[in-house]
């Protein structure tokens, strides 16, 4: 999926490191200072990335919501602006622009296609639709996992998860994503 502005320039996604729980808080304070500063959701929006999990806690099954990248949010710029850059890192709670605030670089090859891959599913990241195979290897049908087959390192099929391997600016990292097992007959149709 391309990604681009509505005057036909592919967008640039820019990765700020937040504090670790307080993403929502901070999301809302940014906005709000690009707000004030004057500038369109066309040319600038703010992702956090979220994933839907079934937990159980005191023998209930509830659903969760569970950040996909925990102290990060993503910044998905249209055109190049060092003041925008400026006035987020002037908001409460963010601690960095990566690689670092003095050089400021976009996600590219391999963890821009990552975030471009689960962003294409909107910011709630829900389950996957799986079957297994005779040889008991997980196949995905449809949903976030799909593609990310290669990277599963552990498969719950109690728990209905799977542990995806992803590795972002060079540095390798577990998640969680939920899935859902099809039944022969769904997954023929």
């Amino acid at each position: 999926m391309l990604f681009c502005s509505p005057y036909g320039m592919e967008s640039r996604f820019f990765v700020l490191q937040v504090m670790t729980g307080e993403e929502a808080r901070i999301l809302r304070r940014a906005g709000e200072a690009l707000t004030m500063y004057g500038v369109s959701q066309t040319d600038v929006r703010l992702w956090w990335p979220r994933r839907k999990l079934k937990i159980r806690r005191k023998g209930r099954r509830l659903t969760t919501l569970a950040p996909l990248f925990p102290g990060y949010l993503f910044l998905e710029m249209h055109r190049d602006e060092q003041e925008v850059f400026r006035e987020l890192r002037r908001v409460r709670g963010v601690v960095r622009f990566l690689r670092s605030n003095d050089d400021i670089q976009p996600l590219e090859a391999r963890d821009l296609e990552l975030i471009r891959h689960f962003i294409s599913f909107g910011e709630i990241i829900t389950e996957s639709r799986v079957t297994f195979d005779e040889k008991n290897r997980i196949l995905v049908s449809e949903g976030p996992l799909k593609g990310l087959e290669g990277m599963i390192v552990k498969v719950d099929r109690r728990k209905g998860r799977a542990k995806v391997k992803l590795d972002m600016y060079d540095d390798s990292f577990l998640i969680d994503l939920a899935f859902e097992v099809l039944q022969p007959s769904e997954a023929k149709q």
